[in-house]
């Protein structure tokens, strides 16, 4: 079977879909965008609470997790489709997780090969194109530090030629929404232990953003119709200045927002300052040409001016 004869579903009839990273901050949306579309959802399961969680949310449940490849197989020839959204995000072994994501790939591959089914990876953008606006064209470079990254998507894009309906998508550096544990709260978290909302230099550099549930509905149309190959960018916001994201955060904490240097962004904030002082942008201009996809979600200011990351900041605090 050739790329070209892979035929995208077309939304006649109705897809089983096995998700992983099921229970997870965009897995959870994505599962319940999914249902609600009238697909039959399996997610995968490594615990019991993870099992409940997906039989409350109306799916069926497979237990196994990202190092059991038998259990990924197993998932995936039951299945019409796969959207693999789950990750180990240990940034303390990054590299490591990196090459269990890659595994994970290339095992949910070799038992859709031939079919012309659909796997749908996640991806990010982070470190993509730094200082430059990063898009769908672009390739992570295998010596930046987004390299743990680099390997699973050029498995993923190879599955292309194998008879795999293959596609990746990119997320920003916050996917903001109800929930969210990633970044964004990192950043609120240190602004409370600090007493002060810190931006890095002056401020302008700019992270692009999504909301969760654009972010899932965007998996939905990706497993459901994109092409073989496909590269789509799940970005709402091109950019959004970090000094109006230390100015939002220190609002909500009653807290002064100041300049640091890149040298104290470390210290200041952990792992995520240098991060913090990076200019992250990217486009999406082809994911919604090619896709039909427009955001419609609040943008991460309006999020974090709804007040909900605060009140669960401090329940956390608690």
């Amino acid at each position: 079977m050739t790329v070209t004869d892979i035929e995208p579903f077309e939304g006649k009839d109705i897809m089983r879909v096995f998700v992983t990273g099921a229970t997870g901050f965009i897995g959870s949306a994505t599962v319940a965008e999914l249902l609600g579309a009238g697909h039959e959802v399996v997610g995968l399961a490594r615990s019991d609470a993870s099992a409940e969680a997906l039989v409350g949310a109306g799916a069926e449940v497979h237990r196994g997790d990202l190092e059991d490849l038998d259990s990924l197989r197993r998932g995936a020839a039951a299945a019409d489709g796969v959207i693999h959204t789950a990750f180990i995000h240990d940034f303390s072994a990054i590299d490591s997780a990196g090459r269990t994501d890659l595994r994970a790939i290339e095992a949910l591959g070799d038992e859709l090969a031939g079919s012309g089914r659909p796997l749908v990876m996640t991806s990010g953008i982070g470190l993509l194109a730094p200082g430059r606006v990063a898009t769908e064209n672009g390739m992570p470079d295998p010596a930046s530090r987004a390299s743990h990254r680099s390997a699973s998507e050029v498995a993923a894009l190879a599955l292309a030629e194998r008879g795999v309906r293959s596609a990746i998508v990119r997320f920003p550096p916050t996917v903001h929404g109800e929930g969210d544990h990633g970044f964004v709260p990192m950043l609120i978290d240190g602004a409370r232990t600090r007493g002060v909302a810190a931006y890095v230099g002056d401020g302008a550099n700019r992270w692009s953003a999504v909301h969760r549930l654009d972010a899932a509905r965007l998996f939905r149309l990706a497993v459901e119709s994109a092409m073989a190959g496909s590269v789509l960018h799940g970005v709402a916001e091109e950019g959004v200045p970090t000094r109006e994201i230390a100015e939002a955060i220190g609002r909500h904490l009653g807290v002064p927002t100041r300049s640091i240097t890149p040298d104290e962004a470390v210290e200041h904030l952990g792992f995520i300052g240098v991060f913090f002082g990076a200019d992250v942008r990217a486009s999406s201009a082809l994911t919604r040409e090619r896709m039909g996809w427009e955001p419609e979600q609040p943008g991460l200011i309006a999020d974090l001016d709804a007040g909900h990351y605060f009140a669960e900041a401090s329940s956390a605090a608690r």
